[in-house]
């Protein structure tokens, strides 16, 4: 393999893909520099923060074992995909195996942009098998009951943590979906309120808004027309961290079970699987869901103690019902 990092842009800021502490400049590495210009590749900002975390532990495996990430061999990664396998030093269990297969995507991703810029011979993830990552979904869903004590959390923490709670578990949208959504976003189609989204890989669509995330929306805004759809006092767009303890907070104060491990995917996970309780049809879940594959769909096939509602259909499934607080919010935070 080749090692000129001519072609490669040299940025520096907060997200450096390397771990601190490697010898010499990072900005000089061309190991870095790879990483790096794969990462500034994507388009989404939650892909490219998945990338830099899953490049940044391999490049410290790497680094530790005394292995330059740029002169590997089919070996090495497999003696990393066994080492993942093996009890983790912070959770003292494996990997799961669709952690494992996610890794390995990326890393493949990663040589293969290297190979296809000519900065690399060949990539050393040729040949390496990858984890299927298991049939089921790995995310937290919750119950009937859970969801409701959510909300009604949300709703005593105020407008604007009720109305994304509710959008989440009711349209089952992506974290990164929802945040980067505008006010000018919410439209009306056929006479229905819709938000329109931005799907993973760039494909648009849009959500039609339940009567429960309206009414939501509606008291959070309080007539506010333009701006980002979830701000902060001062009108910065809410990011993903701060959605992250936000849902952890309110899933500690409702209460929940697992409460550390609840994050926004666990209410993606939960409408889907409302859903395909609800015999909603697979193709109609995947539509709601975004998801580019039904295979991805049929991963939250699980039985769950989530019960069908009169109005079959993404969007509709949970709630509303007295259980569902849907009024009595605090003021926006």
């Amino acid at each position: 393999m080749t090692d000129q990092p001519a072609r490669l842009p040299n940025p520096a800021g907060p997200s450096d893909p390397l771990p601190a502490g490697l010898a010499g400049d990072p900005r000089e590495d061309p190991a870095w520099r790879l990483a790096t210009a794969f990462v500034l590749s994507r388009r989404s900002a939650h892909t490219r923060r998945a990338y830099a975390r899953d490049i940044r532990d391999f490049y410290t495996w790497c680094h530790q074992a005394g292995l330059d990430p740029l002169r590997l061999r089919r070996v090495h990664i497999d003696a990393y995909a066994h080492e993942l396998a093996q009890p983790q030093p912070r959770t003292g269990r494996p990997a799961a195996e669709s952690t494992i297969a996610r890794k390995l995507s990326t890393l493949a991703g990663l040589y293969a942009y290297g190979v296809g810029e000519e900065l690399l011979d060949r990539s050393p993830l040729t040949g390496v098998q990858r984890p299927r990552g298991g049939q089921d979904s790995v995310s937290t869903g919750l119950t009937r009951d859970e969801v409701a004590a959510l909300l009604s959390a949300a709703a005593a923490d105020g407008a604007r943590a009720h109305a994304l709670i509710s959008l989440l578990v009711h349209n089952g949208l992506r974290i990164d979906e929802a945040l980067s959504r505008d006010v000018e976003h919410l439209q009306t189609e056929r006479g229905h309120q819709v938000l329109r989204l931005r799907r993973k890989g760039g494909r648009t669509a849009t959500a039609p808004l339940a009567p429960p995330v309206l009414h939501a929306l509606t008291v959070y805004l309080a007539g506010r027309t333009s701006g980002p759809l979830f701000s902060t006092r001062t009108g910065r767009r809410v990011d993903e961290p701060a959605a992250w303890r936000l849902i952890r907070r309110l899933a500690r104060r409702a209460g929940l079970p697992q409460a550390d491990r609840i994050n926004p995917h666990s209410l993606r996970h939960t409408f889907v699987t409302a859903a395909l309780d609800a015999g909603v049809a697979l193709r109609d879940v995947q539509d709601g869901a975004g998801h580019s594959d039904p295979r991805t769909t049929r991963k939250y096939d699980n039985p769950r103690e989530l019960h069908q509602t009169s109005e079959k259909g993404p969007g509709r499934l949970i709630g509303p019902g007295p259980e569902w607080p849907a009024a009595r919010v605090g003021v926006a935070a």
